[in-house]
């Protein structure tokens, strides 16, 4: 799985394909490939990096050719290696795919086919679609590719070439993205809309079992029964100048600094000062319908998970509703209990996230309410769902997720306002809290000021092989993701934990070599913050405190002092861990780490 580009029009296919890739290297990967059609397909592969691949392309000198697909590969099946790069051949080398997914039964099937003569060089499951359809294949392209997918278990996104239709593409999808960009005298495809953006802004969504055949002036869409198909054509709603880097020298860092606009984004017409609550039309429910709810479910991975955590304060605090957060990819196989007054909330920046699409799934079929909180617009999630709520981020191009988490928490503050209104928060309250939101912007620019100061504690602490963040309340998650953004991106062993926990088991590996980041904001429960502070140091640990404002409560215990702006404890996770997201950066610069495509992780995890 990873990042697919195809192309075909009227002028070379090379150089079209390696910017593609380039676009989306984001994602994670660890080798790249790209196959040129015409009576012979010309394949160029390579591990690492993307100019790695355009390197061995450039050996060739010009290539005309004008339709071709490429591909970065995040290791599923096979060590990171050139046989077991894509894309992907037959024994005949006929037909050429890249492939996101996973073949469930390609053990099963690849045997079989051996047996009919296909040979295999690579130690993938992708390379059986190339020779099953190769095995089905008498003359018509489209039907051989129909036919074989209906003989494959479980996902893909691919795209397929063959040396007979030397300007077409095929493309299919189920359960991984596949996305097709119309533009004038060419056709592209690909696993997400970064690489179109450049060329149309009209795209068609594939859906799950469909086929889409791209020639330079043509789409025409199929279904896997090969009976044609419409889907309708959406516009890319963001400025393709989004996804550069700018000024700044890691997309990380301009997405950091980026939050004050993205959370304005986020908030912008979705405040009722009329009603003192918030307006999340998205959601299609009237007032009745949402006093009915009486439980919410919230499921999600990663930093998604952690902004569901800092949800469930928030839905139980504000608007008085039972909640629990639900890791996605435990959802469906622990059999939930859900009733129709459930509502349940699949958070995924991508909409992609394959653990959390099979969620929505199993929620659906169980008769909950189901509204999807995501940051791509037609994403898979957002369109099955059928109704939530998009989180206006922005593209999202570093791994390690930033600005798609604080406009998360954001949206789930404003939707735990809204039926806090439709219950039992008064006007007041409401107001109170409305008018913290609309602040928020301001609070997080505050917060950035104090990056020099924090890029100075990180670099000090840089040493550390070993971390600990601890946290109480709603600010015990923001614990677990500042952890993680550690570790994803610093490669070293950060945990989160509940500061009350401590004395139960993880203190026992405290000592000189292992510092604690405490979260003592002025919040309910800072006294016993500032008693695990001095518990951590009593076993010889470093400690650096987050605290509120001009606060003074832990400057007797630590001069490593991270300030962020007085707030609320709702708006205290939200100016948090925007602080440690930047101790995160600076500590992972400061080892010379690579930053925007940490080592094994991928962006849009789309297999289970």
């Amino acid at each position: 799985m990873c990042g697919i580009v195809g192309f075909t029009g009227n002028r070379p296919a090379a150089q079209i394909l390696i910017d593609g890739l380039k676009r989306l290297e984001y994602r994670g990967y660890d080798s790249a490939g790209i196959t040129l059609a015409g009576k012979e397909l010309i394949t160029v592969k390579a591990v690492g990096k993307v100019r790695n691949l355009e390197a061995a392309v450039n050996e060739h000198g010009t290539l005309p050719n004008t339709t071709g697909i490429a591909h970065t590969r995040w290791a599923t099946h096979g060590a990171p290696s050139v046989k077991n790069a894509h894309p992907h051949m037959d024994s005949s080398g006929r037909f050429a795919v890249v492939h996101n997914g996973i073949i469930e039964n390609y053990a099963e099937l690849k045997q079989k086919l051996e047996q009919q003569g296909h040979k295999f060089v690579s130690d993938t499951d992708s390379e059986v679609i190339p020779n099953l359809i190769a095995e089905f294949y008498q003359g018509d392209f489209v039907q051989a590719v129909a036919s074989a997918l209906r003989r494959i278990s479980g996902t893909y996104g691919i795209a397929v070439l063959c040396s007979d239709y030397p300007d077409t593409i095929i493309a299919a999808r189920h359960g991984s993205p596949i996305v097709v960009g119309l533009g004038d005298d060419c056709n592209i495809v690909a696993s997400d809309v970064t690489p179109l953006a450049a060329y149309t802004r009209k795209v068609i969504y594939l859906d799950d079992g469909d086929l889409a055949i791209l020639s330079p002036k043509n789409v025409e869409l199929r279904t896997i029964e090969n009976l044609p198909v419409e889907r309708e054509v959406s516009s890319i709603d963001w400025d393709v100048s989004a996804s550069g880097k700018g000024s700044y020298e890691h997309f990380m860092l301009k997405e950091i600094f980026e939050q004050p606009d993205s959370i304005a984004n986020t908030i912008r017409g979705r405040l009722d000062h009329h009603l003192k609550s918030a307006i999340l039309s998205g959601l299609g429910l009237s007032p009745h319908e949402l006093a009915k709810i009486s439980r919410i479910v919230i499921a999600g991975c990663g930093t998604s998970l952690h902004a569901g955590m800092v949800g469930e304060y928030f839905f139980e605090d504000i608007a008085s509703i039972p909640t629990e957060v639900e890791q996605a990819a435990e959802f469906r196989y622990r059999n939930p209990i859900i009733d129709p007054d459930t509502l349940v909330l699949p958070i995924s920046q991508s909409g992609e996230t394959a653990d959390t699409l099979a969620a929505v799934r199993e929620a659906m079929n169980k008769g909950a309410i189901v509204a999807a909180l995501c940051n791509v617009v037609g994403s898979t999630i957002a369109r099955e769902a059928g109704r939530g709520i998009y989180l206006h981020a922005g593209p999202e191009i570093s791994v390690a997720s930033t600005k798609a988490f604080t406009c998360q928490v954001t949206v789930l503050l404003m939707l735990a306002l809204m039926l806090g209104r439709n219950r039992r928060l008064n006007r007041d309250d409401g107001e109170r809290l409305m008018l913290e939101i609309e602040k928020l912007p301001e609070l997080i620019r505050e917060t950035l000021k104090q990056a020099p100061v924090i890029e100075k504690i990180a670099e000090k602490y840089a040493y550390a092989e070993d971390f600990f963040y601890i946290g109480r309340g709603c600010l015990y998650p923001t614990a677990l993701e500042g952890a993680l953004k550690l570790k994803e991106i610093s490669y070293i062993h950060a945990e989160g934990y509940h500061a009350a926990e401590l004395k139960h088991g993880p203190i026992a590996l405290l000592d000189e070599k292992v510092p604690v980041l405490a979260l003592a904001n002025a919040i309910p429960g800072q006294e016993k913050m500032i008693g695990n502070i001095q518990e951590c140091l009593a076993r010889k640990s470093s400690v650096i405190a987050v605290v509120t404002g001009d606060d003074t409560a832990a400057d007797q215990f630590t001069g490593d002092i991270i300030r962020v702006p007085p707030s609320s404890r709702f708006i205290a996770p939200l100016t948090t861990v925007v602080a440690l997201q930047l101790f995160a950066y600076y500590f992972a610069r400061a080892r010379g780490c690579e930053i925007d495509h940490p080592r094994n992780l991928a962006k849009s995890v789309t297999v289970e």
